[in-house]
């Protein structure tokens, strides 16, 4: 069964996503960072080329060569994919993502703001309500 990381009193919820996908790479998981807001995807795209000084986090965009994303570990998008090697879904979404039930890890970042700490209470239920094993992480 899918199992749910939530992180909770993040700073800055991208920032906290690339820490997320580094730590990823580095346990050999492959992830997919859904947004269906195309500007969001735009912005972590530009920040995981340059949030670390030494080093930037390979990805690749839904919009990009089939092969390369195929060879990709990190892959962002709009949508879901049904590609079975990917493990990971990092949610970036304020609701719950659909077909979320094939993934192993579903992982949630909640914000310092009061809208994202009540859309993250609300997918914490939802969740919760559907019976997933949740793991809560405070930054």
């Amino acid at each position: 069964m899918t199992q749910v990381f939530f992180y909770s009193g993040s700073e800055n919820k991208l920032q906290t996503a690339c820490r997320l996908c580094a730590k990823a790479l580095q346990q050999d998981m492959d992830v997919i960072i859904y947004s269906p807001d195309e500007a969001l995807i735009e912005q972590m795209d530009g920040l995981l080329w340059t949030f670390s000084a030494g080093s930037f986090i390979p990805h690749a965009r839904t919009s990009d060569d089939e092969h390369i994303m195929a060879m990709t570990p990190i892959i962002l998008s709009n949508r879901i994919h049904t590609d079975d090697h990917y493990k990971v879904l990092l949610n970036l979404d304020h609701r719950p993502p659909p077909r979320l039930d094939q993934f192993e890890r579903v992982i949630e970042i909640a914000g310092d703001s009061e809208d994202d700490k009540l859309s993250a209470r609300e997918r914490y239920r939802f969740y919760k309500d559907a019976g997933f094993e949740i793991q809560h992480f405070k930054l």
